[in-house]
């Protein structure tokens, strides 16, 4: 189970273990929690009390203290995963849904032609219709886009990671995804 850490603020900052949340509370780094408890993590019997001492970790955390360069970045990295679970794993161009080993990573303008290699020039393409592209633009091959690409925010991010997302993680970071996202439905 990962765990989803914020800053102070709400923003999101990373998935970590609950091995790594467990820590941040050994250390009192936990500002405050959203939800009910997920896992109890345990540990030895304190001598003076002798109880087992125990650290209930939540789903989600906020964590004190400097918030990491990174996490204020205006664009995620775009990676090829990303990508498609963004675009749904579908082709932009004929519409047919796709396994991710049967998907490229399409540049609307090829870099080739002075196209970027970001997140508003790429939009996922079976290998068909890649090819039947290739190095020229939609319009110039009659192929017209299906759909816009869009830069994910930070909220969305998380969500194209890829991870096994609980319901509250999901709840908590789908309130802040924009409407026109593919995510919604």
């Amino acid at each position: 189970m990962d765990v989803l850490q914020l800053d102070v603020s709400g923003r999101p900052q990373d998935w970590i273990s609950a091995r790594e949340a467990a820590v941040l509370y050994a250390s009192d780094s936990v500002a405050w929690t959203l939800g009910d408890p997920v896992l109890t993590l345990r540990g030895g019997i304190q001598r003076a009390s002798g109880l087992q001492s125990r650290i209930q970790v939540h789903a989600i955390i906020a964590v004190r203290g400097a918030v990491p360069s990174r996490a204020w970045r205006t664009q995620p990295a775009l990676t090829n995963a990303k990508l498609f679970v963004r675009d749904r794993h579908v082709c932009a161009y004929c519409g047919s849904q796709f396994a991710p080993e049967l998907l490229t990573r399409e540049h609307i303008r090829p870099t080739s032609r002075g196209g970027q290699d970001s997140w508003m020039n790429c939009i996922t393409a079976c290998r068909a219709c890649n090819g039947r592209k290739g190095n020229r633009l939609p319009e110039e091959t009659n192929m017209s886009l299906l759909y816009l690409p869009y830069v994910p925010n930070l909220h969305e991010d998380m969500i194209l990671r890829g991870r096994r997302i609980l319901a509250d993680q999901m709840e908590f970071l789908l309130a802040s995804v924009p409407r026109h996202s593919r995510l919604h439905g």
